[in-house]
């Protein structure tokens, strides 16, 4: 996979350096990362196994579990484990796959925000053509569309990654393999490659922060016609998934739409969309969603009824 690299590995520095404050990374993390696990694993099991939750909603929600799910692990284990070492290194093909990896995940999450949004404004704003315009078929195609075009993405971000010159320099600055601190080590001008990643990361972040954003305005606009109790279920509903947007966009459009420069906050804004976002998801749609709650509760005693006799 090297193409003209004296490089065959890289240093990761992690969050920290300190002993201390790495056993408060690893704990810390540690428990981010299984509460990610239990609530996304909850969440798919449950649409899975529910005939309540066949809606195009929660088809979406299924795609979007399992995105934060591997997104969190292709960078969470590794981050946990480097904690407890004192030299932490990662082979140049590992380092490639953390980068396809974390791109293709993260991609497919932006792409999975944007189809939700939509299927929210056509449940609010065109409730009479709901079934017709979000159709099983109509659905399949999103979902297939959002895991081709993720994947376009990150093979993308893998040929840059693939044609930086690495002659030397292999200490990187971060907790992950990325782009941008892989760039501060390439022995070339990175100036056309920064504009390159600026138009494929940055531009689809920039642009699906606004287009889910617009769609959510619309939706808020559209609920003063309906009564006071649908209003408000919709709201709180909105709110939460706005938060969830701004948690994951924010972080992203500053990273990837700025030179590849050092910033000394760098990392810990990468924590949100890396770490953060995937356990805040699960969180929104398990104790803010009525309807995953009650489908939970039928599963499991279910399976607890089942198991007794």
């Amino acid at each position: 996979m090297q193409l003209n690299n004296n490089v065959t590995e890289f240093i990761l520095l992690g969050l920290t350096q300190e002993p201390v404050r790495k056993k408060i990374v690893f704990f810390t993390f540690l428990l981010i990362y299984l509460g990610t696990l239990l609530g996304n694993f909850l969440i798919i099991a449950t649409i899975k196994t529910s005939w309540a939750l066949g809606s195009p909603m929660y088809f979406f929600l299924f795609h979007l579990a399992l995105s934060d799910t591997f997104l969190s692990t292709s960078i969470g284990p590794r981050m946990i484990v480097d904690a407890f070492l004192k030299k932490t290194t990662i082979s140049f093909n590992e380092c490639m796959i953390q980068v396809f990896s974390s791109h293709f995940f993260g991609c497919l999450e932006i792409f999975i925000l944007i189809i939700m949004a939509v299927d929210c404004y056509v449940a609010i704003c065109k409730p009479l053509r709901y079934t017709i315009i979000m159709s099983h078929q109509v659905c399949g195609a999103l979902g297939a569309v959002a895991w081709v075009g993720s994947c376009v993405h990150s093979s993308a971000q893998i040929f840059l990654a693939l044609n930086f010159p690495f002659c030397g320099p292999n200490v990187i600055d971060h907790y992950f393999c990325d782009l941008q601190p892989l760039l501060k080590l390439a022995c070339a001008d990175t100036y056309v490659v920064n504009l390159l990643l600026v138009s494929n990361s940055g531009g689809i972040c920039t642009v699906s922060f606004v287009m889910v954003m617009f769609s959510y305005v619309i939706i808020l606009r559209s609920l003063r016609n309906h009564s006071a109790e649908g209003r408000k279920k919709a709201f709180s509903t909105c709110i939460s998934h706005i938060i969830g947007v701004i948690l994951f966009f924010g972080p992203c459009i500053f990273i990837y739409t700025r030179p590849a420069t050092t910033f000394s906050m760098e990392k810990m804004i990468a924590v949100f969309y890396t770490i953060g976002t995937p356990l805040f998801n699960s969180l929104i749609y398990t104790l803010r969603n009525a309807e995953v709650k009650n489908a939970m509760r039928k599963v499991w005693n279910m399976k607890l009824i089942s198991g007794d006799k």
